[in-house]
């Protein structure tokens, strides 16, 4: 019997020790769901969320610039070897000449349309993607932005054609129209404080810089030392990593918050509204230098500093760094200056044209680091001081719901960025580097003074007449049909009491008492 006893019980002491860890695992489990159901903590987990998705965003937007120029020419090289292969007629000098330069502006031209198709369906998509996030809240759209972008640098990875590079960045850019906006109005619906939403929103945009200006670096080195799909492989684990985190944190199948949301305004009611008017003026106008430089500023400086390879790549690294000084120093005066937020904006834009004009006048790459640090630098105040506001005037002259009104500045920006790959080599060629930074920094110096118009914005306070317009409309949620409820009693003479059971009546009002009591809305 003994030897059968000394069997069961290490057994027994196996079972047990297994079950006790399981235990520990499960308290674990429940503390750190219990630790992420923390509101505190849960606002900073979707901010990193947000940073990363947003961060990933621009890294893929500028991962390509180095890769995709030489990768296409590769391709190019060796369709034409085929060509020539097979072609059978010698063909003259003339003939060589002629046709090497077509090829050389269709090469241009395809690489302008590739870089402009990610923020050109971004541009289409916005004006759905802003009304569907209204509809159905932020944590979805935000996730199936994570998936997509998942999926295009999948397929930028493994790309062999020029077809299937296009349909990777357009892909991105469907993406993008989900992830950016649900991202920045989840963050402005989460951090109600102005003084906190500007802090979460100026770390979002230095996670944006971060993002552009370290992926150019970042894609050339692994291009060249390890291949073409291994930086966005590396890309993709870490948006499929955000995606589960997403999964996790935000739960977005199983949220029923959004079934009681407040509808938002029509994006087109937005749209004409002259105060976002004219912050969507400014955020267009302010990125148009940036935008238009990228593709045009590496052969400017081949043409006139004779710079190598590796001074154009790290031609905007330096950037990044006034960039976050430019969103510290921002935050850091909105929180002490809260009415000053327009006048921010006008420093960023002078900033912004006093460095633009100044970009021709370089000679060297050290000289030419400053102008474009001034730039960064401006474009930090314009938009750290602008996108909060956006937030705000939602806030005091309509629905707090971000959606839309994001969608908008998301717009802005692509404006900027479909047409800099377009249209800016045709500017240069036509008219001249210098003219189109001159153009440049005079838009950026006169549209300054436009910001005037937000000087009181600050002061707005909340419009309870569009409420009651957009209540005239029906009840659209609980809260809603109650407020109407309580307006139609008013409006027969009954008031709200409580008997002594605790259940509200209502019972009719004096006439008196019908004339000293104020609005709806004290």
């Amino acid at each position: 019997m003994e030897p059968e006893g000394s069997v069961e019980e290490p057994g027994t002491n196996v079972a047990q020790s297994a079950a006790s860890r399981l235990s520990q695992m499960g308290e674990r489990t429940k503390q750190l769901g219990n630790a992420i159901q923390d509101p505190e903590r849960q606002k900073r987990i979707i901010l990193v969320i947000v940073c990363i998705a947003l961060f990933l965003d621009n890294m893929l937007y500028m991962v390509i610039v180095p890769i995709v120029p030489d990768y296409l020419e590769e391709l190019q090289k060796k369709a034409d070897r085929a060509q020539a292969a097979a072609a059978a007629a010698a063909r003259t000098n003339f003939t060589n000449s002629t046709t090497h330069k077509v090829a050389k502006e269709n090469f241009d031209l395809q690489i302008g349309v590739l870089f402009a198709s990610k923020a050109i369906v971004q541009l289409m998509v916005n004006p759905l993607s802003g009304t569907f996030i209204d509809r159905i809240g932020y944590d979805i759209p935000l996730f199936i932005g994570l998936n997509v972008m998942f999926l295009s640098t999948l397929i930028f990875a493994f790309a062999e054609n020029y077809a299937t590079l296009f349909l990777a960045r357009s892909m991105q850019g469907l993406g993008s129209a989900f992830a950016d906006t649900s991202g920045i109005a989840l963050i402005a619906d989460k951090f109600t404080e102005e003084k906190e939403r500007s802090k979460a929103l100026g770390i979002a945009l230095a996670f944006i810089s971060f993002g552009s200006l370290v992926a150019p670096p970042f894609g050339g080195v692994l291009y060249q030392f390890a291949g073409k799909w291994v930086p966005f492989l590396i890309l993709a684990c870490v948006c499929l990593a955000d995606g589960v985190l997403c999964l996790i944190v935000l739960k977005p199948f199983t949220n029923r918050e959004r079934e009681n949301m407040p509808v938002g305004t029509p994006i087109h009611k937005l749209m004409i509204d002259p105060y976002i008017a004219v912050v969507a003026g400014a955020l267009i106008v302010c990125n148009i230098p940036l935008a238009f430089l990228e593709p045009t500023i590496a052969n400017w400086m081949e043409e006139t500093m004779k710079s190598n390879q590796w001074e154009i790549g790290m031609t905007w690294f330096p950037a990044f760094f006034p960039h976050v000084l430019g969103v510290y120093l921002t935050v850091k005066l909105a929180a002490k200056y809260p009415h000053l937020q327009w006048f921010y904006g006008a420093i960023g834009m002078v900033f912004i044209g006093a460095s633009s004009c100044t970009v021709p006048a370089c000679k060297n790459f050290g000289q030419l680091m400053i102008p474009l640090c001034g730039i960064c630098f401006g474009i930090a105040f314009v938009d750290t001081a602008l996108l909060p506001t956006l937030g705000f005037l939602v806030d005091v002259r309509y629905v707090s719901v971000y959606g839309s009104v994001y969608a908008i500045a998301d717009i802005s920006y692509c404006v900027a960025y479909a047409l800099g790959p377009i249209v800016a080599g045709q500017i240069v060629h036509d008219l001249g580097f210098v003219q189109l930074n001159l153009a440049m920094g005079l838009a950026n110096v006169l549209y300054a003074p436009a910001l005037l118009l937000l000087k009181n914005v600050t002061q707005m306070k909340p419009s309870f007449s569009e409420r009651n317009m957009l209540l005239e409309d029906g009840p659209t949620g609980l809260y809603d049909a109650i407020k109407m409820e309580q307006r139609e009693k008013k409006r027969k003479g009954l008031c709200t009491t409580i008997d002594e059971n605790g259940i509200e009546t209502f019972a009719q009002r004096s006439h008196s008492e019908e004339e000293s009591s104020g609005g709806e809305y004290a």
